[in-house]
């Protein structure tokens, strides 16, 4: 992990503090961002920045790692380099996790909508504000339970209420996809390890068995938000080419208050607009 350590100290040393709205303030023995500063920018805290440096974290995350990238304004191929030494080997037979900077360069640009982007079996990778406001925060759930799979067959999708015939048609595309996803990545452990934890629910077993292929393409989607009441979303999937990331974006249904309620949304964030009784 030493080769990390020192990889990602020369990254945070050669970028300007400027150019991620840091100003330059008091002078600064060094150039390049503070430990403090990337930790904000990624999201982590400076301890954990710390201990990276220090190569005393045995295997950072990929979503981590992906954090990390984006905080450094790192190029795909050091985005990829830097999961390789954290153990995530950039292999074509496994899923891939590596967000692309165009991908970001898009999200920043539809930050009116909420966004979310999924690996190829529907793990949670990244998602804006707007997403956190309108479904809920994703870091209150551990990392490994951040799949749309695991929510709507062993859990439940955070705010979303659906009729029967619309979770019947979700599953039965969620679980054509993920079919598909297993011959894309026959070797994957982490796909039939999902496939193996899936099976505690009789509903997947039963779709499963039936070997549809298929692809999830759209839904809608009507949030019961604690705040600002129910929103009627459309959801759209686009899908990157050789990686098979998904990008999905969630916009308002026609004739409905949905846009207005987004646009409170975006200005509160995860903030409760009451208190919780």
């Amino acid at each position: 992990m030493d080769q990390l350590g020192a990889a990602l100290r020369a990254w945070r040393d050669r970028l300007d503090p400027a150019t991620v709205g840091f100003a330059h303030g008091s002078p600064r023995r060094v150039p390049g961002l503070r430990r403090a500063e990337l930790a904000t920018l990624a999201g982590i805290s400076v301890e954990y920045v710390v201990r990276l440096e220090q190569g005393r974290v045995a295997t950072p995350s990929a979503q981590v790692c992906s954090a990390l990238a984006r905080a450094l304004r790192l190029s795909d191929d050091e985005h990829a380099h830097l999961l390789r030494m954290a153990g995530h080997a950039a292999d074509p037979g496994r899923v891939s996790r590596v967000i692309p900077g165009s991908l970001y360069r898009i999200m920043d640009q539809l930050a009116g909508s909420p966004l979310a982007i999924y690996d190829a079996t529907w793990q949670l990778l990244h998602w804006n504000p707007l997403f956190a406001a309108t479904f809920g925060d994703p870091t209150v759930r551990g990392v490994g339970d951040r799949n749309v799979l695991i929510w709507q067959f062993l859990g439940e999708l955070p705010r979303v209420r659906q009729t029967a015939a619309e979770q019947a048609a979700f599953e039965e595309s969620l679980v054509a996809d993920l079919r598909a996803t297993t011959s894309r990545y026959p070797d994957d452990p982490d796909v039939a390890t999902l496939i193996s934890r899936l099976n505690r629910s009789p509903r997947f077993r039963q779709l499963w068995s039936r070997r549809s292929v298929g692809g999830h393409e759209s839904s809608h989607k009507l949030v019961e938000h604690p705040d600002v009441g129910d929103i009627a979303l459309n959801s759209d999937v686009l899908t990157t080419q050789n990686t098979n990331l998904r990008l999905v974006v969630y916009t308002p249904r026609p004739d409905t208050d949905a846009r207005s309620k987004l646009e409170v949304l975006a200005a509160i964030g995860v903030q409760r607009m009451s208190p919780q009784g």
